[in-house]
C-alpha cells in the first residue's frame, strides 16, 4: 500500500513538473527558431533549422536597435543593490524587535509589519509614483531600487529566527564584553546565513522580475529594465518576432535561474531551520 502511494505521489510530482517545465522548454525552443518557423504555429519542440542568430542579434543589438545589455545591467544592478539594502535594513529591524527589550513600542511595531503584508501593493503604486516624481527621482536608479528596501516580509522572516535563537549564546557573548552591535554582527548574523540567503533569493527575484513599477518609473530606453524592455519590444515593432522575443526572454531568465540553483542548498536549510511548511 505504501509503495502504491509512493508511486502515485511520484507520478503526480512528475506530471506537475512537466506542466511547469513545458512553457520553459517551448520558450527555449522558440528562441532557436527563425521568424518563419516561429510564426508557423506548429507544436514542434525541436527546431527544424536551429539558429543562434536571435541570441547573437539580441546581445549585440543588431537588427533590433535596442540596448539589451544595458537593460540587463539595469536589472542586475537594481537587484543586487536592492537585495543588499534589504538584507541590511531588515536584519537590523528584526534584531531590534526580537532581541532588544528597550525598543519603544516593540510590541506594536511587529504586528504592524505583519499587517502591512496583507495590503495589496497596487494601493501604494500611485502615491509612491507621485512621491518619487515630486522629488525628481523618476527615470533614475533611485526609483528602481528604493521602493523595494522597505520589505516587511524580510523583517517577519528574520524575526522568527532571531526570537528563537538561544539566549545563552547571546549572554555568553555579552559576558565576554560584546555590545549590542557586536552581538548582532558577530553572533546572530553568522548564524542566520541560510535565512539571509533565502531572503536574498526572494528579494533578488522579486526586484529582477518586477514589471509594472519599472515600466512606469522609467521613461528613457537606457533606464529600462529587461522585463520592461522586452514588454515594450513585444508591443512595438517586434510584435510577431517570436524567435527574437523568446531568445531575449531566455537570456533574461538566466540570472534568476543561476541565483536559485547556487542558493538552493541554503534555501532548503532555511526552510528546515525556520519551520516554514
Amino acid at each position: 500500500m505504501n509503495k502504491a502511494r509512493t508511486a502515485l505521489l511520484v507520478l503526480v510530482a512528475c506530471a506537475t513538473a512537466v506542466v511547469f517545465l513545458l512553457p520553459l522548454v517551448w520558450m527555449l525552443s522558440t528562441g532557436f527558431k527563425n521568424d518563419f518557423e516561429a510564426l508557423a504555429g506548429q507544436m514542434n519542440f525541436i527546431p527544424k533549422k536551429p539558429t543562434l542568430d536571435n541570441f547573437v542579434d539580441g546581445l549585440t543589438g543588431e537588427l533590433m536597435n535596442v540596448p539589451i545589455t544595458r537593460w540587463i545591467f539595469n536589472s542586475l544592478f537594481a537587484g543586487v543593490v536592492g537585495t543588499v539594502l534589504v538584507l541590511w535594513i531588515d536584519s537590523m529591524a528584526a534584531y531590534a524587535l526580537a532581541r532588544l527589550p528597550d525598543v519603544p513600542l516593540r510590541g506594536v511595531l511587529f504586528p504592524m509589519f505583519v499587517a502591512s503584508l496583507m495590503i495589496p501593493g497596487v494601493l501604494s503604486f500611485l502615491p509612491m509614483y507621485l512621491e518619487f516624481n515630486a522629488f525628481g527621482l523618476i527615470n533614475t536608479y533611485y526609483a528602481l531600487i528604493l521602493p523595494y528596501t522597505a520589505y516587511a516580509f524580510g523583517v517577519f522572516l528574520l524575526f522568527q529566527f532571531f526570537v528563537s535563537f538561544p539566549r545563552e549564546i547571546e549572554e555568553a557573548a555579552r559576558i565576554d564584553g560584546a555590545n549590542k552591535w557586536q552581538v548582532y554582527a558577530s553572533v546572530l548574523l553568522p548564524s542566520s546565513v541560510p535565512i539571509m540567503v533565502t531572503l536574498g533569493i526572494f528579494t533578488f527575484m522579486g526586484i529582477y522580475n518586477d514589471f509594472v513599477w519599472p515600466l512606469y518609473a522609467t521613461t528613457s530606453p537606457d533606464m529600462r529594465t529587461i522585463t520592461a524592455g522586452i514588454a515594450m519590444m513585444a508591443h512595438g515593432s517586434y510584435t510577431q518576432a517570436y524567435g527574437k522575443l523568446m531568445a531575449m526572454t531566455t537570456i533574461a531568465a538566466l540570472p534568476v535561474l543561476l541565483v536559485f540553483i547556487f542558493g538552493q542548498r541554503s534555501f532548503v536549510r532555511a526552510i528546515t531551520q525556520s519551520g516554514i511548511k
